[in-house]
């Protein structure tokens, strides 16, 4: 809380300005001399917040980056923007006017809701964490618009908002935590409090099981650039028990059709791998029926087809050599092609990829990719390169 005070003064503003751009490598050398003519106290302060900032840019747009402030938890936790700014757009689409952000961090999913013209009241019980909130919705000029409260959500009335958005905390002292009823708050806790309100988006672990996920939400999974960054469950949207699979940028938004699993056929010419938030969702089945295939055996999500046909939730791969797991044959192959860029691609095999390029040795002027995994329950590689 110190920390944050003196960075809030006038003086702190001018110093964070000043280390913005130090590299890690420099710290040393910067703080010496700045500590001539400051206090050694505020030096620390601003060169770790800088160093956070920095961090923060994988998450947040740079220029905000710049001139929010973070606690090593805040960057770790916090929700990318991308992914913020679309649950926020959906909430205002809903009617959404107003929400009771509950364990909002140090502000993200707040900032992104209020960006969408959604008035906010903010919730953390941690001090240092509610100020650092209100400190970036000042910093950001959504002041207006944002009502941070240091409290227990538990104990927050939440009657007078259109919709609850709660961002139960996943991680304890011995990492995360994959039990939902040892999030803080319980993911039951969550559940009722989201069924008392319009509307609700609960964010929870993308590896939730879906028998955890109550009959009257809709399970959604979201990914950013191909990485699975969360799932949600929402309320009130008209579609109780639906499921869908959204990919960002985009969006792009793959509804579930309650298809039975798909058949399992010999490997083809093309082979799909489906974006991992529509496998989190179980929406294989839809993407095979999308592209006319089936699966490559029946415990793997690999689709396979003989014709090539566009899709947005599965990069479609050429594939060139069906081969059984042998590493021998599979480097005189790439010797023989003139691999030296070599992907290596698994699902449902052991084999480490970095193990396998160390002992194919790749050389040579072209690229391709192996997938190791099983075909009819034989462990097996298929080569090829993006279709």
């Amino acid at each position: 809380m110190n920390d944050l005070a003196l960075l809030l003064t006038p003086e702190g503003r001018a110093l964070l300005e000043e280390v913005r751009d130090t590299a890690p490598a420099d710290e040393l050398a910067v703080a010496t001399r700045l500590r001539r003519d400051h206090p050694a106290e505020l030096v620390s302060a601003a060169l770790g917040q800088a160093r956070l900032r920095q961090r923060a840019t994988a998450k947040f747009a740079p220029a905000d980056a710049r001139r929010m402030f973070f606690t090593p938890n805040g960057v770790e936790q916090s929700t990318r923007a991308s992914v913020a700014e679309y649950r926020a757009r959906r909430l205002r689409d809903l009617g959404v006017a107003s929400v009771a952000d509950l364990c909002c961090g140090i502000g993200g999913d707040a900032i992104a809701l209020a960006r969408a013209g959604i008035r906010v009241l903010a919730v953390d019980r941690d001090p240092l964490t509610a100020a650092v909130a209100r400190a970036n919705a000042e910093a950001l000029g959504l002041a207006d618009l944002i009502e941070v409260r240091e409290a227990d959500v538990t104990g927050v009335d939440t009657a007078g908002y259109d919709a609850v958005f709660v961002d139960p905390a996943r991680r304890g002292g011995r990492g995360r935590i994959f039990d939902p009823e040892a999030y803080s708050p319980p993911l039951s806790w969550a559940v009722a409090t989201a069924l008392k309100a319009p509307r609700a988006a609960l964010k929870i672990a993308p590896g939730v099981p879906h028998e955890a996920v109550p009959a009257e939400a809709e399970a959604e999974w979201i990914s950013d650039g191909g990485d699975v960054k969360e799932a949600v469950l929402w309320f009130g949207t008209g579609a109780p028990g639906g499921v869908r699979a959204t990919l960002l940028p985009g969006p792009r938004t793959l509804a579930g059709r309650g298809l039975p699993d798909p058949e399992v056929r010999p490997v083809g010419r093309y082979l799909y791998e489906p974006d991992g938030a529509v496998i989190r969702a179980h929406l294989v089945a839809e993407v095979a029926e999308e592209v006319g295939g089936g699966l490559i055996d029946p415990t793997i999500a690999y689709v396979t087809a003989d014709e090539l046909r566009p899709t947005a939730y599965a990069t479609a791969y050429r594939i060139t050599d069906h081969l059984p797991f042998n590493v021998k044959k599979l480097k005189a192959l790439l010797r023989e092609r003139e691999v030296g860029t070599l992907t290596v691609k698994k699902r449902g095999s052991a084999v480490e990829p970095e193990e396998l390029r160390r002992k194919v040795k790749p050389q040579g002027p072209h690229a391709a990719t192996v997938f190791l995994t099983r075909v009819a329950g034989a462990p097996t590689m298929l080569v090829g390169g993006p279709a």
